[in-house]
């Protein structure tokens, strides 16, 4: 099923939101009493469930498998992110080794990130032709095993090449665990769910530098800090195949499907699966998974200028991995892990955005039965609406606390907590925005997303060392920072304009201004 059809059935069925029982068990209110927007069904030639307490159905799994599949999804995304800027302490080992440059020592997060922009065009559209557990439980065993050549490497290039496939199978989770918790909670349910996801993302980067420091210190090889990456990449692909069931409304009514053409034929006699419906042509491919996300990109500027934000954010997020060194280890003598240290300010700069985030999402559970399914998608934006000046604090307070050796360690530190909240409520709004903006096409709208920020944020580790020795820790964070001033109007611009952008896409189905029309028209003619 697609987060349309998904989001559509609290008219037919409990596949998505709740019915009105169920409402009133979640503590929102009956919807008011207006004329329904006609919803088109889902057609009647293809399998379905047998009715709306179908334990097959992912959205009826009892509330406690519902978490654990949530917590392993967690799991194994702090897993990936974490790897993703572990490496970073062990750049001076490396090129003290391998006579490496600089360039090459920061290629060996950007070959990771540069993995990630590639890797979301094969597994988004793998989980919907295999199903996710298949992808995710795949992808993590060659995840792990590519930390072999990172761990065992003889030269540096061996290193990068194996980063960049790490990258490329690491970023599955990242792709389809949203769509596994949207498969197994409904829309009245997800905020929390999905506030934690959010917040996985942003604390497996910080948790990187942090454990990587202590390794790096100690009298150990730096290439345990690969083997760790391994040992636990290892665990959580163990965790995936013993706990991980398949979610995916489709694959599950597929077998469901074969099944009965097996046992009871007749049953089924006429019935089809979704994908039999669909085009599976080289050209219907390449339509669905690369040529959409980019026409999507170029022809709708609500998805191009949050892409471009994002981005930015994304950037920042991995540019500091570069820059807190220059600020605390070169200006301020720290060692490597207590460098390391300082970046626990930035998770708990993560887990207050997440927070705001969840609180903000309260009054969600509220919109979606008010509005039968569709609330108007700017009601996700209030975290945004702080994310955005907290960004622009934080940037300037790095700059100007973080230059002069005088100024004591922790007032810099503060700031990255700013910065971290504001990337958590940033990630949480505008990619929960793109999902109810676009509904059936989402995935092409995030897979868009993902591909262009993963590619902005592997450049920016790049440059951001040299950035910050030619400009100053103060002129290179105000630079910056002028930048999220420009760009922070955004959330509450889309808050304002948002409807009348979305009346011109050729891709948001807009349903709330369907919705809201219906009842205007239905207003109108009670008062003639």
């Amino acid at each position: 099923m697609t987060e349309y059809e998904k989001r559509s059935a609290p008219l037919t069925s409990r596949s998505s939101t709740p019915t009105i029982l169920e409402a009133k068990e979640s503590t929102a209110p009956e919807p008011p009493k207006q004329p329904l927007v006609p919803i088109p069904p889902r057609d009647p030639r293809l399998i379905n469930w047998d009715g709306p307490d179908d334990p097959q159905n992912p959205q009826n799994l009892p509330r406690r498998r519902k978490w654990l599949v949530t917590a392993v999804c967690l799991t194994i995304c702090v897993n990936v992110t974490f790897a993703s800027s572990a490496p970073a302490a062990a750049s001076q080992a490396m090129k003290e080794v391998f006579g490496a440059s600089d360039e090459a020592t920061y290629g060996v997060i950007s070959c990771f990130l540069l993995g990630y922009a590639i890797g979301p065009s094969f597994w988004g559209p793998g989980s919907e032709f295999y199903g996710r557990r298949l992808v995710l439980v795949s992808s993590m065993v060659c995840y792990t095993l590519f930390f072999l050549g990172q761990a065992l490497a003889q030269n540096m290039a061996s290193i990068l090449v194996t980063r960049f496939f790490c990258g490329f199978f690491g970023v599955a989770p990242l792709t389809v665990c949203g769509g596994v918790i949207a498969d197994v909670w409904s829309a009245v349910d997800r905020g929390t769910a999905m506030a934690l996801f959010t917040a996985s993302v942003s604390l497996g980067p910080v948790f990187g530098p942090i454990v990587a420091g202590f390794i790096a210190s100690s009298d150990v090889s730096w290439r345990w800090i690969y083997w760790v990456m391994m040992i636990y990449a290892g665990f959580c692909t163990a965790v995936v195949f013993f706990l991980l069931p398949e979610t995916y409304p489709r694959i599950i009514l597929e077998k469901k499907l074969k099944h009965l053409q097996k046992t009871d034929p007749k049953s089924v006699e006429g019935l089809k699966a979704d994908r039999d419906l669909e085009d599976w042509s080289l050209q219907g491919i390449m339509e669905r998974t690369l040529l959409r996300p980019f026409k999507m990109l170029l022809l709708e500027p609500i998805l191009l200028l949050i892409t471009i934000y994002m981005s930015m954010v994304y950037g920042v997020l991995y540019g500091l991995f570069e820059a807190v060194p220059v600020v605390f280890i070169e200006r301020r003598g720290f060692t490597i892990w207590q460098n390391g240290l300082v970046f626990i300010s930035l998770g708990l700069g993560n887990l207050t955005g997440a927070t705001i985030s969840w609180f903000m999402s309260r009054r969600y559970a509220k919109l979606v039965v008010e509005w039968q399914g569709f609330p108007p998608p700017e009601h996700r934006l209030y975290a945004a609406m702080i994310g955005a000046p907290a960004l622009v604090i934080g940037g300037f307070w790095l700059g100007w606390t973080g230059e002069y050796a005088s100024v004591h360690w922790i007032v810099p530190t503060i700031s990255l907590y700013f910065l971290g909240m504001s990337f958590v409520c940033f990630f949480n709004s505008f990619l929960t925005y793109i999902v109810d903006t676009y509904l059936m096409y989402a995935a092409s709208g995030l897979a868009s997303n993902t591909i262009l920020r993963s590619l902005v944020a592997a450049a920016f580790p790049l440059f951001t060392t040299q950035m910050y020795h030619n400009l100053g820790v103060n002129w290179a964070s105000t630079l910056i920072a002028f930048i999220a001033v420009l760009l922070a109007p955004m959330p509450f611009l889309f808050f304002r304009y948002g409807a009348r952008i979305r009346m011109k896409s050729k891709f948001a189905p807009c349903m709330d201004l369907k919705i809201a029309a219906a009842r205007k028209e239905a207003g109108n003619q009670d008062t003639a």
